[in-house]
């Protein structure tokens, strides 16, 4: 692969940077070259490891809001991978890190909700206890619409009703529209329910 020269002189940079303690300028470039990844070359795995290098930067400079947005990016393209386990623990990492925090707090149930789903895709026992656990470990996440799509969807999954699970994706995306990711994250789900990737391969 011929690199852009963009790419080239970004690395040559970032590694100046490192060489002179400057880690907060380092991890902005491994950001920007995490981007050139994402966007113009499509090597999501490259880009995850330069997300994961300015998070660990952002981290020792103690820039932990920094380091948490990095360290979304890498869960969300890690989900996408079905590297699930890797997802989860991010995921509710920055799901205890910010439900504390009063500025925060509100965006812990959606790290909480994604951390489920993907429990949820590779068991559903795991989800459940999951659940059990983000309810007991933030309390303020048992009353939001998340977690109660959640349980409406593990109690349609255990009959193994698709049309419970689609009602109620429906009802929660009338209110909160679904982004891609959680569009692909519930596909993978509802699959589990019909057998097989069997059915018409939609929410709707």
């Amino acid at each position: 692969m011929i690199l852009p020269p963009a790419l080239w002189m970004l690395g040559t940079l970032t590694k100046r940077q490192t060489l002179k303690g400057r880690f907060t300028i380092a991890a902005k470039h491994h950001i920007t070259i995490a981007e050139i990844y994402e966007t113009e070359l499509v090597d999501i795995e490259k880009a995850i490891a330069h997300y994961e290098q300015s998070a660990d930067y952002y981290k020792g400079e103690e820039s932990n809001s920094s380091a948490n947005k990095c360290l979304l990016k890498v869960a969300a393209y890690a989900a996408q991978l079905e590297q699930y386990q890797k997802a989860i623990e991010i995921y509710e990492q920055v799901g205890a890190n910010t439900m504390d925090n009063p500025l925060l707090k509100y965006s812990a149930k959606d790290y909480f909700f994604k951390a489920a789903l993907c429990h949820f895709i590779v068991d559903e026992l795991n989800a459940k206890l999951a659940l059990e656990k983000y309810e007991e470990m933030f309390p303020a996440f048992t009353d939001s619409r998340e977690c109660k799509l959640l349980k409406k969807l593990l109690e349609a999954h255990e009959e193994q009703n698709s049309e419970a699970y689609t009602e109620a994706v429906k009802e929660f995306d009338s209110i909160s529209r679904l982004d891609q990711w959680l569009t692909t994250m519930l596909l993978r789900i509802k699959k589990s329910i019909q057998g097989d990737g069997e059915g018409d391969g939609d929410l709707k």
